[in-house]
């Protein structure tokens, strides 16, 4: 069996899994969080804000798979990344896990009482696990663009060597981090223009004429920076793809601008920042034309473009180390064994499709828009 895929290609698939489970997550479970993170901006009462929470209380569970999803393919296929992340992350991840624990409690508990104060605690904490998530996922992705201060000792140990949150919160990393929570919001005002009516749907509407155009500048703007402002990794000499997966079997140099080198090498990968644009900017047009489906795919688009981006600049780099190069992980040394990268492939070709399908058939089942008169019956009166 083992000999149906080599080593190298195996560490490619991986990778690109990778990022479809960051895709679909960024994508699905995205416009939920942004439209929690949106409840103060489009809701004024507590019938528009139930309509708001209404239009994603049904799934928003079933889209915080995409993020388990990648979180145990990134411990199984990358064990080593794995280990570096939530070392070098571990105060940032630990505040993303408390505001995602005060999702489900805040869906299930804000209408047990029928308290203005009670009902408004539960709000401002669906507020908050709508943006903190989306923040610190950006700012994450930003110092990776940076190098996280980590080494890789002898007996292959990763000694995370940073000063904690304050220093992840560096002028780059929160650039990235607003970039994440522009992109986020607007994604969540598009699903709200789409699932919603009354006051909610045009409050959502009018944001996307303001969000749409703040992420595609945010994103132009990070781009820039990377270009002018940021030193990229680069492997140096032979690089052993198929080896084993030994980090300090490499050199590793910084060079201004290296994070550009892969579009040079691969014109194609130009694309990935050019659909990142041209999503957001189609959104906001489609919305303009009174036209939501086509604005949510667009958006979709968008958002695959932009994590793309990240992606592709990178490649082969997974998580660089600014303190020592050498010790950086790329895809080529940073997998499981050959034998566990397949055996996983086989069950996410099987289980995959059914997770896609499954995620189809409930939101072919639970389309339509929410409105007041929904809420106002005791039918559809469930958050």
């Amino acid at each position: 069996m083992e000999s149906l895929l080599d080593y190298e290609s195996l560490r490619l698939i991986w990778w690109l899994f990778l990022g479809v489970l960051l895709i679909g997550f960024a994508v699905m479970d995205g416009f939920d969080l942004g439209v929690a993170a949106l409840l103060p901006v489009v809701a004024r009462d507590d019938v528009e804000r139930r309509v708001a929470i209404n239009s994603i209380g049904p799934v928003w569970d079933g889209n915080q798979v995409w993020l388990i999803l990648g979180a145990g393919a990134i411990f199984a296929a990358w064990p080593a990344i794995y280990a570096a992340a939530f070392s070098g992350f571990y105060i940032a991840l630990f505040l993303v896990l408390v505001t995602l624990i005060l999702r489900p409690v805040g869906f299930e508990f804000r209408n047990k009482i029928a308290d203005p104060r009670w009902r408004g605690f539960w709000d401002a904490a669906l507020t908050a696990g709508g943006v903190v998530p989306a923040l610190v996922f950006g700012v994450a992705f930003g110092n990776l663009l940076q190098g996280v201060p980590f080494r890789i000792d002898g007996d292959l140990r990763v000694l995370y060597e940073g000063g904690g949150l304050l220093e992840l919160l560096n002028p780059f990393g929160l650039l990235a981090g607003l970039v994440s929570l522009a992109m986020l919001t607007t994604h969540g005002a598009v699903y709200l223009a789409l699932k919603t009516e009354g006051r909610v749907r045009e409050r959502a509407t009018a944001f996307i004429g303001i969000g749409a155009p703040v992420t595609v500048l945010l994103f132009l703007l990070a781009g820039l920076w990377v270009a002018f402002g940021l030193s990229g990794y680069a492997l140096v000499g032979e690089v052993a793809t198929g080896g084993p997966s030994n980090p300090l079997f490499k050199q590793v140099e910084l060079r201004p601008g290296g994070w550009l080198a892969n579009y040079a090498a691969h014109p194609w990968m130009i694309a990935a920042p050019v659909l990142g644009v041209l999503g957001a900017t189609g959104a906001w047009l489609a919305t303009r034309a009174e036209r939501p489906g086509t604005a949510f795919v667009l958006s979709a688009s968008g958002i695959a473009g932009i994590v793309a981006t990240a992606g592709v600049s990178m490649f082969p780099m997974l998580m660089p180390s600014s303190i020592d190069p050498v010790s950086s992980l790329t895809v080529w040394d940073a997998s499981s064994s050959h034998r566990t990268l397949l055996v996983m492939l086989v069950a996410t070709l099987i289980f995959l499709p059914i997770i896609v399908i499954y995620t189809g058939v409930i939101f072919r089942v639970l389309r339509g828009r929410v409105g007041p008169a929904d809420i106002q019956s005791q039918s559809a009166n469930l958050y």
